[in-house]
């Protein structure tokens, strides 16, 4: 296994991390399967976990798979969404944020955190209010780095400026959505993250399971994931008409869509590592079995020709948007001032 550095912080980390959302309560119950998955992970040289307090039990099952293996890993968390019912219990406040940090640390069983992350912008916290909090939990030793999720590149670039003007902690990673069908972050997050030294933790790269090639275009497409959720980007013809394209491609250049898929986001020199989120050993196994794949330039070509640069097809629905895109409101003047037409 290669190691990559985790933007300018000297930590050494794999191109592929394991997700650990789907270890637990969300994905698979079974905490036995779901510690097995991670040791086997880490038995395979993968040395970087991500998980994050609103994945259900997810920290529970990491933090008794790594009893007595703590060391050898980089573990990520995140904290932001709401855990329970408490209205405080989420969010980016200091309060918060100083009380969802032991919860984690507890959950983990460990004494600190090797990246904590903001799991989607605060609209309703002050930046500096969020980095003066993280920036305390680093010199406690509480945590050793600093990440945010889902931003835009002007919410990156404002973290930036607050924290070498207020003499903050600053963020050093960004995990962002990005597979072959989702690349709008090619246009302007990878290129500010590289601006800012940031490393680049990516979700989804199979495309919240569009791309293992087991939803197809004109299929019925009902399986675990998508009848539990309810999730549209499963029937999305946009999307599954492009899969079909590519696993074309795949069949043609002997690649697995999965192995293809893998390979295509940690090419890009902006992304660090790309997170594989299995639900079971065999789908953890097909992960690992593409490790060693690398695209030639002439492969990266034909999926820019089907995809281009920039572009994505449709989106997965649990992507962030922001509020300006997600309510409607945000983008309408009030009724008095709008024609009747």
């Amino acid at each position: 296994m290669q190691y990559r550095t985790l933007g300018r912080t000297g930590i050494q980390v794999t191109p592929y991390a394991l997700g650990a959302m789907m270890l637990g309560s969300l994905g698979n119950p079974d905490r036995q399967q779901g510690i097995a998955i991670i040791h086997r992970a880490l038995d395979a040289g993968i040395n970087f976990v991500d998980t994050a307090d609103r994945y259900g039990d997810s920290e529970e099952v990491v933090g008794e798979a790594l009893k007595g293996r703590r060391d050898e890993v980089v573990l990520a968390t995140k904290f932001w969404g709401p855990v329970d019912d408490d209205i405080n219990h989420r969010g980016a406040s200091r309060r918060w944020i100083m009380e969802a940090v032991e919860r984690s640390l507890r959950r983990l069983q460990t004494d600190h955190i090797d990246l904590y992350q903001l799991h989607r912008p605060d609209p309703e916290t002050d930046i500096d209010e969020t980095l003066s909090a993280l920036t305390d939990l680093v010199r406690q030793g509480k945590v050793r780095a600093i990440g945010s999720s889902s931003m835009r590149g002007s919410e990156i670039v404002e973290a930036q400026w607050m924290s070498e003007r207020r003499g903050f902690e600053r963020f050093r990673t960004e995990q962002p959505n990005y597979s072959i069908l989702d690349r709008e972050i090619e246009r302007e997050i990878l290129p500010v993250a590289e601006r800012y030294g940031m490393g680049t933790l990516v979700y989804s790269p199979l495309a919240g399971g569009t791309l293992t090639g087991r939803y197809r275009a004109g299929a019925d497409n009902d399986n675990f994931r998508s009848a539990r959720t309810g999730m549209r980007h499963f029937r999305d013809e946009r999307r599954l008409a492009v899969v079909e394209e590519l696993i074309a491609l795949s069949d043609e250049v002997g690649v697995k869509l999965t192995h293809l898929a893998m390979a295509f986001v940690i090419a890009h020199p902006g992304v660090t590592s790309a997170i594989a989120g299995p639900r079971t050993m065999e789908q953890l196994e097909d992960t690992l079995a593409g490790v060693d794949v690398a695209l030639s330039d002439e492969v990266l070509d034909r999926i820019d020709a089907i995809v281009p640069p920039g572009e994505s097809i449709g989106a997965m629905d649990m992507v962030y948007r922001g509020p300006e895109v997600g309510d409607p409101s945000a983008r309408r003047r009030p009724e008095t001032q709008r024609s009747a037409a």
